[in-house]
């Protein structure tokens, strides 16, 4: 029996709304600490049906996890940087990641409770590995257009790049509160937004164009 486009749609808007509460619930209580009848309570959905669509809990939790990096590959791989100066597309590169980080705390929250527990459930994913070399593509392209015009060091790694505008990135997010405690600085304070943006992108362009001397 085929499925027909309107209960296709109603599954799929109901899998979002599981997701989006999920995203929430682990974001706040950890994978240990969410409860799937909370989820469910909060969705027009029963325990049963979220064990339908995700098998159980941890696949669920894997689910969310799939969903909060996917959004920030797509929007990468969407970022049009080819007509850019190479110095200015990686500035782009990094102001995208700056926005996605501070507009998804969620996705930080997860990021940081997926590391305490080791990525053992990231590793899981069957997902998650094939969107880590599209994203690193574009910034390969980017760097390699900075290396032939002779502006960009030859021996920069992508990855190593990449590692850099997502370390700041996180940094200002997930130590937003420890960070104001201790220096009396809020790094989400608005007024000091556009600072910071322009901050990462210098950095970056540092990094990638200072040739040290030997």
């Amino acid at each position: 029996m085929s499925v027909t486009p309107d209960r296709q749609r109603d599954a799929d808007r109901t899998r979002a709304e599981i997701l989006d509460v999920a995203t929430r619930e682990f974001a706040d209580q950890g994978f240990a600490g969410a409860r799937v009848n909370e989820i469910a309570a909060k969705t027009r959905t029963t325990k049963r049906m979220i064990y339908y669509y995700f098998g159980s809990k941890e696949g669920l939790y894997v689910a969310a996890l799939e969903r909060a990096y996917s959004v920030i590959r797509a929007q990468e791989q969407e970022l049009d940087v080819e007509h850019l100066d190479p110095a200015e597309a990686l500035r782009q590169l990094a102001a995208l990641t700056f926005d996605h980080h501070e507009s998804h705390p969620d996705f930080v929250k997860l990021v940081s409770i997926e590391n305490v527990h080791r990525a053992e459930h990231l590793a899981k994913s069957t997902v998650l590995p094939g969107l880590a070399t599209p994203a690193l593509d574009v910034l390969k392209r980017i760097l390699a257009r900075g290396r032939k015009d002779g502006r960009f060091r030859d021996d920069v790694d992508a990855l190593d790049v990449h590692m850099l505008i997502s370390s700041f990135c996180i940094f200002r997010t997930a130590n937003r509160h420890t960070f104001n405690a201790i220096f009396d600085r809020d790094l989400l304070d608005p007024t000091r937004r556009e600072h910071y943006r322009k901050m990462l992108g210098e950095v970056v362009l540092e990094y990638v164009t200072h040739r040290p001397v030997h």
